[in-house]
């Protein structure tokens, strides 16, 4: 009886791996819970119906109303109500769709278009995009997209990685479409990559209401093939410097300039985040940044088609 106790015992131990984390989920990451909107695309361009999916507590919204998170939902997306030149529009590259039993994020690079006789003609390549933060809405423009969102919230803690159930859909197209429908339509080679990353940062904010950060901790994969839906993904999260170590790319760097988010700093005001620097491999964070995107490149470029399916998403300790 003794032998097969501890026989018993020694294969329970094998079936739990040693590096198994304890998850954190993040609120409505499992997906099972979307807001649906309903707007009206202006009559100049259609009056078409348009649906627009936004990741928090079930509920339907009707109307052209500027949305903001609803249910302490930390999460915004790509989907948008814009009005540009007095005429609306919608655009919807995120929607639930069913993975496995479960309800999921579906994120796809689509071409937007928004055509009016003598007002407004544009197409504009949209990633499907989820991240932590929020999206300002209606949104006029397609310049400074990075200003028309508020990147990151607040997050003292020091997970191991981002945890994730995910799949990609790569198009066998080998180019992509840069367009942002004020000018003209480029096709670029090479396909685009999928993309999942978790950045914390340590901000601090000058007395002109400048935003500054620097990188505790990075976690940033790109995916360029199609991936079977995989569950229980981790992204590592390295801290501190790690411009030394061999698995560093560039696109793993400091964001600054062109490339700077955006935050709302303490009047109010939407400022850029500048990051200066990587911080201390032992620094406490004071925000966290997650982003899932069908896109890994600037803003209104992309593959049209390509699609991350994504669920689940947690902190693992």
């Amino acid at each position: 009886m003794n032998r097969i106790l501890t026989s018993l015992l020694a294969m329970t131990c094998v079936c739990l791996p040693a590096h198994a984390l304890r998850l954190e989920p993040i609120k409505y990451g499992d997906m099972e819970n979307w807001v649906t909107r309903n707007i009206t695309e202006s009559k100049i361009i259609g009056g078409n119906p348009k649906t627009l999916y936004a990741i928090g507590p079930k509920a339907t919204v009707t109307g052209n109303k500027p949305y903001t998170n609803r249910g302490g939902s930390p999460w915004a997306s790509s989907n948008a109500y814009a009005k540009v030149a007095g005429v609306v529009k919608g655009s919807a590259t995120v929607e639930p769709a069913k993975k496995g039993g479960s309800t999921v994020a579906k994120c796809t690079a689509k071409m937007e278009h928004v055509k009016a006789l003598g007002i407004v003609n544009m197409d504009v390549m949209v990633a499907g995009t989820i991240y932590l933060g929020q999206l300002f809405e209606p949104v006029s423009s397609t310049r400074g997209a990075y200003s028309k969102m508020e990147m990151g919230i607040p997050y003292t803690k020091r997970p191991k990685a981002l945890v994730y159930d995910f799949e990609v859909d790569m198009p066998k197209e080998n180019t992509r479409i840069k367009s942002t429908g004020f000018s003209k339509k480029q096709t670029l080679q090479g396909r685009d990559n999928a993309e999942v990353y978790v950045l914390l940062q340590r901000r601090w904010e000058d007395k002109d209401g400048n935003i500054y950060a620097k990188r505790v901790g990075t976690g940033r994969e790109r995916y360029s093939k199609s991936i079977p839906w995989t569950k229980g993904h981790e992204l590592p999260i390295h801290y501190g410097d790690i411009t030394k170590e061999a698995f560093y790319k560039p696109w793993m760097g400091l964001l600054d300039g062109e490339k700077a988010y955006y935050a709302r700093n303490s009047k109010g005001k939407i400022v850029p985040v500048h990051e200066v620097g990587w911080d201390a491999a032992d620094a406490t964070p004071t925000h966290v940044l997650v982003m899932a995107s069908s896109s890994c490149g600037e803003a209104f470029i992309g593959t049209e088609g390509l699609t991350l399916y994504i669920d689940n998403i947690s902190f693992g300790f």
